[in-house]
């Protein structure tokens, strides 16, 4: 029988050892000829628990192991082997039943931790891509009002309807409009957009596509913060991963409708995270708040509604 064994990826630049226990389960599980499919999935957000270990275990659904150094790895290649992995000192029981995941009602970051976070079969089966399916059926003004019976706002402070916003640009006149999404996230101890782009960035590049189809854009902009470059590499594999299957690109799904998404790294400046001012640097300007009005919905990024 062939065992899933699900090992957490590091999650910043300064490593929690991950990379560190996967290396070394590969050979020890070779040592003990165990039959396995490694998966790195994407971090639930327990670093207090990280590096963490789930297998599937068939019924019992995934049971976890954590934190796992280095040293953990042969006796818990060995419970396993044997059948008495409960008996591991670093059991933790389901991973559904750790109090702290226990306890939740995830709603973006429900399929965190699921699976390979740049695996599209893997995002297709937990739901994800089926908004933009059903999106590429409506008119840019049904799926506007979607968004306002929706009650969705903004949260980044202002808590501002995203319904509204979204109305402005699909009513501003231009022949190019922008979708750019503000993922510098300086505020100190901020790291929810983070864990998002590193464990479903599907989900991101999924809804600002929506968002392009809604406002009559078709093209897109992550700025990203400097210091966040482990979501880099998930963002930019995942957008790969998008336009190869035609979830991107200039035939979203067969429909012949486009929409382009790429990264532009920030430099640092705590500034950016205002959104005028990342325009601003998005431009290859000094990044400095702008006057308002105009509002960048009406003229944003190069001047188009944004």
């Amino acid at each position: 029988m062939t065992i899933t064994v699900y090992i957490s990826q590091d999650t910043t630049a300064v490593s929690v050892g991950a990379e560190r226990v996967a290396t070394a389960f590969v050979q020890a599980a070779l040592d003990a000829e165990l039959s396995y499919r490694l998966v790195r999935n994407g971090s639930r957000g327990a670093f207090g628990l990280e590096p963490l270990v789930e297998i599937e275990m068939g019924e019992q659904g995934r049971v976890a192991f954590g934190p796992i150094s280095v040293a953990d790895v042969p006796s818990l290649v060995t419970a396993i082997t044997d059948g008495e992995y409960e008996r591991h000192s670093n059991y933790l029981g389901r991973v559904s039943d750790i109090p702290w995941l226990e306890n939740q009602t995830r709603i973006t970051f429900k399929r965190c931790g699921e699976g390979d976070p740049t695996d599209l079969a893997n995002y297709r089966a937990l739901g994800g891509y089926r908004g933009l399916e059903r999106a590429l059926t409506l008119s840019p003004q049904a799926i506007v009002d979607e968004i306002k019976v929706s009650g969705l706002r903004g949260r980044g402070g202002a808590a501002f309807p995203t319904g509204i916003k979204w109305q402005t640009v699909l009513d501003a006149e231009g022949e190019q409009k922008y979708i750019v999404c503000n993922a510098d996230e300086g505020d100190s101890g901020t790291f929810a957009d983070r864990l998002l782009m590193e464990a479903d960035p599907h989900q991101l590049i999924e809804g600002m596509t929506i968002s392009g189809l809604a406002v009559g854009s078709t093209k897109g902009f992550i700025y990203l913060r400097s210091e966040y470059p482990r979501a880099q590499k998930m963002l930019e594999r995942a957008i790969d991963v998008a336009m190869a299957e035609g979830y991107l690109g200039a035939d979203l799904c067969g429909s012949g409708q486009r929409f382009e998404l790429e990264v532009r790294m920030g430099a640092g400046s705590y500034i950016c995270g205002e959104e005028t001012a990342l325009l601003n640097s998005l431009e290859g300007k000094r990044g400095v708040v702008r006057a308002k009005p105009p509002l960048p919905a009406i003229e944003g990024l190069f001047g188009k509604p944004t």
